[in-house]
């Protein structure tokens, strides 16, 4: 779609500048721009029970003697208890 904006003129001179730098076009960093303007904007309205949330669970202390630092350690405690 095409549309008309009025821009600051020292705001163009540096879009065209990063969009020579880029080697894209002013038009496509604007959308750019604003796209990802809309998308933190959107992330800042979002309620919270939409967010992915992690379940944790708690185990409790590590059993005394267990090294949670030392992998080979927690590996040969686990293969003792099976």
């Amino acid at each position: 779609m095409r549309t008309t904006i009025t821009i600051d003129d020292q705001l163009l001179d540096q879009l065209k500048l990063r969009a020579a730098r880029e080697r894209t076009t002013v038009s496509a960093l604007i959308e750019d721009d604003v796209r990802m303007g809309e998308l933190r904007r959107a992330q800042r309205e979002a309620p919270e029970r939409n967010r992915f949330r992690l379940p944790t669970f708690d185990l409790g202390e590590p059993k005394p003697g267990v090294d949670l630092n030392d992998n080979a350690a927690v590996v040969e405690f686990m293969e003792r208890d099976e």
